[in-house]
């Protein structure tokens, strides 16, 4: 029989049926292992798949007397405790790229969605306004994409992605990194902060971590200013969200498009509120294509595991 696989995160079945067919996977449902399953069934666990956002620290690990891959379904591994891993010899592996292209379309979907105020005119149209030519400021004419300021913050697989779609809108495009690339035809700004002072819309694409946690402040936010939109794809963890709907409600900014939240899944609240804000429940990389991409990466790291060859994407 082959060694036991444990799902950690709470997965779709759908999505773990191409993986099962190769490894006999142990699903805790989301639930702390020890409460699913006994000791001796997780003593001869050596993987484990997890979402990267999950939190995964030492104590779990070390319910796992044989764990020696942590493989993330996804390119995020911002939940796992890397130095716990390291401890402990257990490698590390993810999804790179695999759903970039369906975030970067997500992200340009939401900046459309909130500068041309698709929802409300959708409402507009729906509630008889539009019909009996009830004035609505939220149908007031606004700036579109040619000639707009896009700075896209995190120029990985994704922030790419999201500048060349930026590109093709007839959009100026800024970036700022931590590495400049020379490769790239779009203007790199040395810091955050000129990034946003300059910008029209800032796309954060940022990998979440420590360096990067609440980065979007309410010094930022002042910054974007009142015709400025944020858009955020990445990690909840990167925008202060208290200070963001402080923002909103002194119309300090003009509008925000949201995939991802502090706390998710996300409850209804003072962002819900809002006209000039887009909701999405972390969809970004929730395509057909983007899911057969990472469990393509998750069957490359297992089967590159099992034969002691290491992680075909390491992230350590």
């Amino acid at each position: 029989m082959s060694d036991p696989v444990l799902v950690y995160s709470r997965f779709p079945k759908s999505l773990m049926v191409r993986i099962g067919e190769k490894f006999d996977l142990i699903d805790a449902g989301g639930k702390p292992p020890s409460t699913v399953f006994t000791k001796e069934q997780l003593a001869n666990v050596r993987a484990l798949i997890t979402a990267g956002g999950q939190k995964l620290g030492g104590d779990v690990m070390d319910m796992l007397p044989k764990l020696g891959a942590i493989v993330c379904y996804g390119t995020g591994y911002d939940g796992i405790d890397l130095q716990a891993a390291k401890d402990r010899n257990i490698l590390v592996g993810n999804s790179p790229a695999a759903n970039a292209s369906a975030v970067a379309d997500l992200a340009m979907t939401l900046m459309l969605a909130v500068t041309r105020r698709i929802i409300p005119g959708d409402q507009y149209v729906r509630s008889g306004g539009w019909a009996s030519a009830m004035p609505s400021p939220q149908m007031a004419p606004l700036m579109g994409m040619p000639g707009a300021r896009i700075g896209v913050y995190g120029m990985g697989a994704i922030g790419r992605k999201i500048a060349s779609r930026a590109a093709a809108f007839e959009m100026n495009v800024g970036y700022f990194n931590r590495t400049k690339y020379d490769d790239l035809p779009y203007t790199y700004y040395p810091t955050l902060d000129a990034l946003v002072e300059w910008c029209d819309i800032l796309m954060v694409a940022v990998r979440a971590g420590a360096d990067t946690q609440h980065i979007i402040n309410a010094g930022m936010l002042k910054k974007l200013g009142s015709n400025g939109t944020i858009v955020n794809i990445s990690r909840g963890s990167t925008i202060d969200q208290k200070a963001l709907i402080a923002a909103l409600r002194d119309k300090t900014i003009a509008g925000a498009g949201l995939d991802v939240y502090e706390v998710e899944p996300h409850k209804p609240d003072a962002l819900s509120e809002f006209p000039n804000v887009i909701v999405t429940p972390h969809i970004g990389g929730h395509t057909l294509e983007a899911h057969q991409g990472m469990q393509n990466c998750v069957i490359a790291n297992l089967t590159a595991f099992f034969a002691s060859k290491g992680m075909a994407n390491p992230v350590m």
